[in-house]
């Protein structure tokens, strides 16, 4: 089974501007990044950016780069132009991995794409236990739940599921979304005619318009850790923290 990986990367970040370019370890987050997506079982990975530096950089280092528009408000929303503008086929197998996410275990990318030939679902993405009941409640943690044949339920940044008191949260039911995702370069170009849905304004995850147009997406345990993304000062800390041991 072969797949690529696409790396969306954006240098106009809301929280952490021009994080991409930030040093980790000696090389620029986006390197790092990139680095765990050729480790994997990818027969090819590619940057797909809307900014001339982060372009620069990233044939700096000898990456593969697809320049796209900046109206993208989403990484499913630039992968669908990569996809269109480098002549997917569609049922090529596309690993959409967040250029934040330099600890990234090259074989969630190899699960996640296999998971997707496997599972006959039209997405598949990954997710990890909750380990504190801060974790659980705090709504920049994507919770996930589904059932036995791992299709998802619903996501949410509230806490799912919901216990009736506080004191009886059992963080064994409890799992965080992991924002990685493969899907079929078909899907990609369906997703591009799509609305966001009304969940997805509500909440701020693309994922809810798949569940909202039809779309099943495939959850699996993470085989491997999945590390930190990179969204704040803080988390930049963590990650170098990290890489230093």
């Amino acid at each position: 089974m072969g797949f690529s990986i696409i790396i969306p990367a954006r240098y106009a970040s809301s929280r952490l501007p021009a994080k991409l370019l930030m040093d980790i370890d000696g090389k620029t987050l986006i390197e790092n990044t990139y680095l765990r997506a050729i480790d994997s079982n990818a027969k090819r990975v590619i940057i797909a950016t809307d900014d001339e530096r982060i372009r620069k950089v990233a044939l700096d280092f000898g990456a593969e780069v697809c320049m796209t528009d900046q109206k993208h408000t989403s990484g499913t929303s630039r992968l669908s132009q990569v996809i269109s503008d480098l002549n997917f086929e569609d049922h090529e197998i596309i690993v959409n991995l967040q250029g934040d996410e330099p600890m990234m275990a090259p074989s969630a990318l190899n699960q996640v794409a296999s998971n997707l030939a496997s599972s006959g679902m039209s997405v598949a993405t990954l997710c990890e236990k909750i380990k504190s009941s801060e974790e659980y409640f705090d709504e920049n943690c994507v919770k996930v739940v589904y059932n036995s044949r791992g299709k998802a339920l619903y996501f949410s940044r509230s806490p799912v599921p919901a216990f009736r008191s506080n004191r009886e949260v059992d963080l064994d039911l409890c799992y965080r979304h992991v924002g990685l995702y493969a899907y079929r370069a078909g899907f990609l170009k369906e997703y591009a005619m799509m609305t966001k849905s009304d969940l997805e304004v509500a909440e701020k995850l693309e994922q809810l318009t798949f569940l909202a147009n039809g779309f099943d997406i495939h959850v699996e345990l993470a085989n491997a850790s999945t590390g930190y993304g990179v969204d704040t000062v803080s988390d930049l800390k963590k990650v170098k923290k990290e890489f230093q041991k």
